[in-house]
């Protein structure tokens, strides 16, 4: 079994969908098409399967260079998981809010950004 991990691609569909947040009590929830959540998904399983092949490089002993780079390939995969559901979040939700008169949601944004940024 080849245990060499790879970076995944940022050639995944970008589907948005312009109901993004929905208010169910206190809990907002997104509202993305099926096609953009499995993509998001199937991005998830990768990663996941990803760190599972960094456990088992750790376990065998591998070279840190190696395992340091597999590290870097995952965080990768992960700010690419963020970059779409950032930028579907402000094509939707963002101007959405705006539209609907909520100026608080560029607060939000900008700390979500700041968090994605560290």
């Amino acid at each position: 079994m080849d245990n060499k991990l790879i970076p995944l691609s940022s050639t995944d569909s970008q589907v948005s969908d312009p109901h993004c947040a929905v208010d169910e009590g206190s809990e907002r929830k997104s509202h993305h098409s099926e096609k953009f959540q499995a993509s998001l998904i199937a991005r998830l399983n990768r990663i996941e399967g990803q760190v599972r092949g960094i456990k088992g490089m750790i376990e065998r002993q591998t070279y840190c260079d190696d395992v340091l780079n597999q590290i870097a390939a995952v965080q990768s995969a992960l700010n690419g998981v963020g970059k779409l559901l950032l930028e579907g979040h402000m094509k939707s939700c963002v101007v959405e809010r705006i539209e609907e008169g909520d100026k608080d949601v560029l607060d939000e944004l900008l700390k979500t950004i700041n968090k994605l940024l560290k």
